[in-house]
């Protein structure tokens, strides 16, 4: 799995979690509803970190907790 792609999976899960949809995550966060879904748009590769990190802000988690997972440290190399 890329990293794009465990960064959306990780982001959904803890919606999930918390029971909140897209457009709660973009209020939550300050950022408008389309960077969220464009982020989460399977078909686009890169994701700002400026946005990772407003998004965590907005679910009052540190990028230490969001990329502190098994998932993240077992991701293969981007580089092929």
């Amino acid at each position: 799995m890329a990293v794009k792609d465990m960064v959306v999976k990780r982001f959904k899960d803890i919606c999930k979690e918390r029971n909140i949809k897209t457009n709660e995550l973009a209020n939550l966060s300050g950022v408008t509803p389309s960077t969220v879904y464009s982020m989460m748009d399977e078909s686009r590769r890169d994701v700002s970190i400026v946005v990772i990190k407003k998004l965590c802000d907005g679910l009052d988690i540190t990028l230490g907790e969001f990329f502190g997972t098994e998932e993240f440290d077992n991701l293969e190399q981007e580089i092929k």
